[in-house]
């Protein structure tokens, strides 16, 4: 049986989080969840220096009870204990609440892939949970792909596509190869 089979982007703007923890990794958690407009509030027993408090809604530095869930739309847990992270799992998974907890998925709803971005460009890569290393050296040689030239080519066809819809027509219906190929060529084989 195949798990996290379904990728999706998500958008998170305004959209209350939650995430448990406040050490390196939760650091991490939250400024990639703040960097896509999440509204997120920080629930630690200890806050390390790397978490930016500037850039959340809240940090209540108590350890974690059941009721921090309410009224979240997403919650992210990364204590570096499996005991707590799973607990927050439980209590977000009794509210309806996707979850993912840090290094665990059998307490994860959904898991976060390793990123690559550039402009509007996003590449994300997953393992399904079996080896973040590896989905880490996969994201980075396809972040390669994400030149200047491929970002310029992005917002080209943006224009393209409003063209074609102001005209009536569907961009489904529209074989981009010729403009695609020159600036990235499809893969030989």
């Amino acid at each position: 049986m195949r798990t996290f089979g379904y990728p999706v982007f998500l958008d998170l703007s305004g959209v209350p989080v939650l995430v448990v923890g406040a050490g390196l990794i939760a650091a991490r958690k939250v400024e990639g969840l703040v960097a896509a407009g999440a509204a997120v509030t920080v629930v630690a027993s200890a806050v390390s220096a790397a978490l930016d408090r500037s850039s959340v809604v809240a940090v209540v530095e108590r350890a974690f009870q059941p009721a921090d869930v309410e009224g979240m739309r997403l919650v992210v847990t990364a204590t570096g204990r499996a005991d707590v992270d799973a607990a927050v799992a439980a209590a977000a998974t009794t509210a309806g609440i996707w979850v993912n907890a840090a290094d665990q998925p059998t307490d994860c709803s959904f898991i976060l892939p390793a990123i690559a971005r550039n402009g509007p460009l996003a590449v994300a890569v997953s393992t399904g949970g079996t080896s973040p290393a590896l989905a880490r050296r996969l994201r980075d040689h396809a972040a390669a792909l994400l030149t200047d030239d491929v970002v310029a080519l992005a917002l080209d066809l943006q224009a393209r596509r409003a063209a074609v819809r102001a005209g009536g027509g569907s961009t489904e219906d529209v074989n981009w190869s010729g403009v695609i190929d020159p600036v990235l060529p499809p893969p030989a084989g």
